[in-house]
């Protein structure tokens, strides 16, 4: 089974607390939207306490074309991921030995808020000294699921190539995507959620002496994984294409629909190997929001305590999209995982669907 060696965070570099949003979007359009007070309500319901930008505050309240967000989105992302790239092949809080860069056999990208050809990974290919061979698998559109759908590509690769070592580069930069002449319920609640972030991970196949490399007594070795469709669902997130940028589309929807749809679609993929969700001893899930952390405990019923690492990646950095559950990954290894637990990641985006890793701590 391929297993998550090493992994680590870019915070972006303008931290900012949730009055300071809602002041700015009571700024922006007070005149507007009538009774905006009742709308900005959101904002004290999301239970995030800060989140981190790519710009300061002041950028936000000013225009900016789609070809000036983009080009930051580029600049930012190369900068953001060689960074997270080299804390991930130096870290010395999972690793014995730094891992070179030409020892990376692939590197998945994972991104839904910008767009570059060539894209970000080959862009940073020309400032890390990488093999000129490393393959480029980038991944584009899947949103707040991209984390897992990268880290089960990942598997794929590994399970193919037991030999290789892989990068999994997640970047979202949520914020540049904000409409600043939207007034719509679906722009204030991005505004309320979204954040910028930045997550690497390293996953090594079965003939890599994994024990060798790791400090960790244990490490999550990717068991299986799972990808759901929903058809016909295209309207409940994603993103419209506009002059001004990426318009995002949020569907009230999305809380009754993970309490419907996600239980069914998590109990077959658990009874495929003979486990149940009483079996899952970390659950390591994108917070989407408060609403959709409610609807994990509710249609799954969850505890509080196994909710717990998500609650606190959703309070300290928002939703940055696909990086955030890697963030939450982070938070579990970080606790020293006894041998032979179990841990179900999840995370849900547009098509709309899902994606499920089960991981075993060995």
């Amino acid at each position: 089974m391929p297993k998550v060696i090493s992994i680590s965070k870019y915070i972006p570099p303008y931290q900012i607390n949730q009055l300071a949003t809602k002041e700015i979007a009571q700024e922006l359009f007070k005149d507007k939207i009538t009774n905006i007070d009742r709308y900005l309500r959101v904002f004290e319901n999301t239970e995030i306490e800060k989140r981190h930008f790519t710009k300061n505050v002041d950028w936000y309240k000013q225009e900016h074309t789609f070809e000036e967000k983009n080009n930051i989105y580029i600049e930012s992302s190369v900068q953001y991921g060689s960074e997270a790239i080299k804390n991930c092949l130096q870290n010395d809080v999972y690793l014995n030995e730094q891992i070179n860069f030409e020892e990376i056999d692939a590197i998945f990208f994972v991104s839904s808020t910008g767009i570059a050809t060539p894209t970000i990974e080959a862009k940073i290919m020309n400032i890390l000294p990488f093999s000129n061979h490393t393959k480029r698998i980038p991944i584009w559109g899947l949103g707040c699921a991209g984390g897992v759908a990268g880290l089960s590509r990942a598997f794929d690769y590994c399970k193919a190539y037991p030999h290789s070592k892989v990068i999994v580069l997640s970047i979202e930069l949520c914020s540049l995507t904000f409409q600043k002449n939207d007034a719509s319920k679906s722009n204030i609640i991005g505004m309320s959620l979204f954040a910028d972030g930045v997550a690497a991970l390293c996953v090594v196949g079965d003939e890599i002496n994994a024990d060798q490399l790791s400090k960790l007594n244990t490490l999550p070795h990717i068991s299986c994984t799972q990808s759901v469709f929903m058809k016909k669902s295209e309207d409940i997130m994603g993103w419209d294409v506009t002059n001004d940028g990426l318009s995002v589309i949020f569907s009230r929807h999305i809380p009754t629909l993970v309490n419907s749809w996600l239980s069914p679609v998590v109990h077959s993929f658990l009874e495929q190997h003979n486990l149940n969700i009483n079996d899952i001893n970390h659950f390591i899930a994108h917070p989407g929001g408060k609403k959709v952390i409610e609807a994990y405990k509710n249609c799954l019923h969850m505890s509080d305590d196994l909710l717990q690492p998500s609650i606190t990646v959703l309070q300290q950095y928002g939703n940055m999209s696909s990086p955030t559950v890697l963030y939450v990954l982070d938070l579990v290894m970080r606790q020293h995982i006894k041998q032979g637990s179990l841990g179900l990641a999840i995370a849900l985006g547009p098509g709309f669907s899902a994606e499920l890793a089960l991981l075993t701590w060995k």
